[in-house]
């Protein structure tokens, strides 16, 4: 389910994929496969295992890109790039991933203070 819903060349929509997720984990208990009784624990699953997807898939165009000079597969990279930032910020124990990759791309974190009249 995670190389359907998290493909590195189709985007759906969160709440499509959340609708057909659910489908699968159902459908899949019924069925007798071992996808636990809690279905946020198995969406986790889900998810990082599409990071771990869209993580290989980033490397592989970094080395086509650079090593093999066909730079065509970059104008994909937004889409899983844009996956593997809204999953580590879903989860506390992928930030620091989220703040690497931040650094690769040049972007920093916002932060500040607001002060105001006391």
């Amino acid at each position: 389910i995670a190389s359907l819903m998290r493909d590195a060349f189709l985007s759906w929509e969160e709440d499509f994929v959340l609708d057909v997720t659910i489908r699968y984990w159902q459908k899949a208990r019924k069925a007798g496969l071992p996808v636990g009784d809690d279905f946020g624990e198995f969406y986790r699953g889900v998810e990082w295992m599409g990071l771990q997807r869209h993580l290989k898939v980033a490397g592989i165009f970094a080395r086509l890109t650079l090593r093999d000079g066909k730079p065509q597969y970059l104008a994909d990279a937004p889409r899983f790039i844009s996956y593997i930032r809204a999953t580590c910020a879903r989860y506390v124990e992928l930030k620091p991933l989220l703040r690497l990759v931040d650094e690769v791309e040049g972007i920093t974190a916002v932060s500040g203070y607001a002060y105001g009249r006391v």
